[in-house]
This record gives structure tokens, sequence and C-alpha cells, in this order.
């Protein structure tokens, strides 16, 4: 059965925008469709700075997962992966440490189906259909346990997708969970927008993607304050320089992120003790 043959037995609609394909669009990809284009092109009349925050995010990813790399850390997952796009968790992850292992996590069933059939013949990475809301299961996925080893150090990625979680003691369960079930020498990441900076403008795109379908149901979008996001990471020892807006995370030599703040997103990474 085709990719696509899947996508219509999940009642795939294109005329119906989605957040994965439209962060795709927003750093340069090609998979996506008139929809996601046209609302992402709304997103930007409200918040033109949208690409440059999805590209920092990108950035954020690829020094993190570099840093990790040097670590010591061969296994990654990856939780509300969304669409895999240039410079992936398993490109940066086995780029820096060749046979380095990555598990995609996400509960949109066709983003399940067309990463799938993106890493098909990549046997050292996965893709699960599963919500972070119920880490148990990511946990006991058997496609998870097959490629990864909870008995050894794992990097868990929690990238810009705790914001879908409006309960704040259910996201800090998440993480607690997650930090619980690892050893030590894990280490967390998380990537978070705030609302620091642009109380009102966030507030008008989270209705926005809501009026246009792109959020379904009752979920809303949580954006939390870089204080409530430092608190996240609870029973970890944050890694220097600790939690920032991304573009001052670890930035490379010659990187020239300017005004940090004006990304509205920050970042850190938390590793697990002895």
């Amino acid at each position: 059965m085709t990719a696509f043959s899947k996508l219509e037995r999940l009642g795939f609609d294109p005329s119906i925008p989605n957040e994965a394909r439209m962060y795709d669009y927003f750093v340069g990809g090609k998979d996506n469709f008139a929809a996601d284009r046209e609302a992402a092109r709304r997103a930007l009349e409200l918040a033109p700075e949208l690409p440059i925050m999805c590209r920092e995010g990108r950035r954020f990813l690829d020094r993190a997962v570099r840093y990790l790399a040097g670590a010591g850390i061969r296994q990654f997952v990856d939780i509300g992966c969304g669409l895999p796009t240039q410079g992936s968790v398993h490109e940066v992850a086995q780029a820096a440490a060749p046979g380095s292992r990555v598990a995609y996590v996400d509960n949109d069933p066709v983003v399940v189906v067309h990463s799938q059939a993106l890493l098909e013949d990549d046997e050292r990475t996965a893709v699960i259909e599963a919500d972070m809301r119920d880490p148990d299961q990511i946990l006991g996925h058997p496609r998870l346990k097959s490629l990864i080893d909870l008995d050894e150090p794992v990097a868990i990625l929690l990238l810009f997708t705790l914001v879908i979680v409006p309960e704040d003691e259910l996201v800090a369960r998440i993480v607690g969970r997650f930090r619980d079930a690892v050893v030590p020498g894990s280490h967390i990441v998380i990537a978070h927008s705030v609302s620091d900076p642009r109380p009102e403008t966030t507030a008008k795109l989270a209705a926005l993607y809501q009026d246009d379908g792109v959020v379904s149901g009752p979920r809303r979008e949580q954006l939390r304050t870089k204080a409530e996001v430092e608190r996240l990471f609870e029973g970890l020892s944050l890694v220097e320089p600790g939690v920032v807006y991304i573009p001052a995370w670890r930035p490379d030599p010659g990187d020239q992120p300017g005004d940090p703040e004006a990304v509205w997103s920050v970042g850190g990474i938390g590793r697990k003790a002895p």
C-alpha cells in the first residue's frame, strides 16, 4: 500500500491546513499543500517573524543534538516530531555520531504515515504513533523498545510540543514521568514558545490557528512564561547556560543572533544526575 493510499484510508483532506506542514512551509520545505500555505500566509500577517522563529528553532535543535552527541548520547526520542525536514534529528545525530538511533513520536496519523514513507529505508529510525500525554504508551511501545535501550542513556526531545497542553500540572507530570523513566546520564531537551515578549500577538495567533482549523476541537495552545518553563526542569541539572532565549543557547562561532527575545522562544537541556 502506498503512503498516499494509507492517507486516503485515514480520511486525509489536503484542503484542511496542518500545523506540521505549515512549519514545513515556514522552513522552506516542500511537504505542504495550498491550504497549508494559505493558512501560513495569514499567520505571517500577524507575526512576520514566524519563519525566523522556525529557523532559529531548527538551529537550536541542531546545536542541542550536536551537544548531546558530544556528551556521548547515541539514542534520541523526538516527541511531537512533526514532519522530517532538512536537518532533522536523525540527520544531525548520525552526522555527529554514526550509529545513533532516533525514534520519532507523533499523535497525528497523517504525519506518522508521511514520515514513515520518508524514513522507511533508515533502519536506525522509527516513527511511532502515540500521544505524549501518555508517556507510558510511548515508553512501552514495541517499536520504541526494539530500537531504544532504556537501560542506557537517552535524550528525550520535547521541542515546541508542550505548548499544545494547556494544563500546567499535566505538563509537569509528562516531563516528570520521562525524567523518572530514563537512567542517569540521560538528558531532557525542552524548547517552548513564551508569551513574555509578545502577549497580544501570541493570543491572536492562537485564535487564528483555531479559526483556520489548524487546531481542532477544544485544544488551545498555552504559551507559558520563561519562569514556568524553567520549573519544568525540576529534578534535573541544567546544562549551561540554563534556560535562555534559543538564539542565545550555545551559539556557534560566527552566529549573529541579534535580539534573542525577538524569537519569543526559550530552550534548555537538563541532565539526570546519578
